[in-house]
């Protein structure tokens, strides 16, 4: 049994050293021009005060 749990911990080690790259390229990606500019726009249109909203 404890061949397996020895596979186990390598296999889980190998996964989480994927993951890792993985999110650490997409993190060093940053965010495109395009979504900080509709960000600026939502920005724009959002009123200072939450109690300011469009009443429906």
């Amino acid at each position: 049994m404890p061949a397996d749990d020895a596979d186990k911990k390598r296999s889980q080690d190998l996964i989480d050293e994927n993951l890792k790259k993985a999110f650490s390229d997409t993190l060093d990606e940053g965010v495109p021009d395009r979504f900080k500019d509709l960000l600026a726009q939502l920005k724009e249109k959002a009123p200072d005060d939450p109690s300011e909203e469009p009443q429906k």
